[in-house]
């Protein structure tokens, strides 16, 4: 926060004149003056621009994109930015991507205790329609997942 922009929060957070803050802190109030009322540099401009183009591509991804993926999308979009510069925004606009959920996997052992083998690791059925087994498959597609069974006897 630089003197002048904090000479100007002690005067909406804690009623302190702009006057009595620039004589405590040794610096003129036309110099105060001729900051506050100054317009934007280039400089200035570009980043409110670009700050408001980071949270327009975080808020379409529905707020799961992150500095690397906002870059891109603003790349392809003409700007002309670092990732680490995205990064350093969002930190100030308190702009977090949420974490991808790791697929955990199915064949690990869990909490309960695996199902009892009752064919004895003997996968040839001495008869027929004494022993089933089956299979479930999930097939990922754009509408959503499919689960695929598959029931046979021996």
């Amino acid at each position: 926060m630089s003197v002048a922009a904090f000479i100007a929060s002690q005067r909406t957070e804690h009623d302190v004149p702009h006057a009595v803050a620039c004589r405590a802190l040794g610096v003129s109030e036309s110099w105060f003056y001729k900051w506050r009322d100054r317009r934007p540099t280039p400089r200035q401009g570009r980043r409110t621009k670009l700050t408001d183009a980071v949270r327009r591509v975080f808020d379409a991804s529905g707020g799961t994109y992150g500095s690397p993926r906002i870059g891109d999308e603003l790349r392809e979009q003409s700007w002309r930015v670092s990732d680490n510069t995205i990064a350093q925004l969002m930190a100030d606009l308190g702009l977090v991507a949420r974490a991808k959920r790791r697929r955990r996997g199915l064949t690990r052992q869990g909490k309960r205790p695996a199902a009892p083998d009752l064919v004895k690791r003997q996968f040839t059925a001495p008869a027929p329609d004494v022993a089933w087994c089956g299979d479930m498959t999930e097939i990922a597609t754009q509408e959503g997942k499919l689960y695929l069974a598959i029931l046979w006897n021996q």
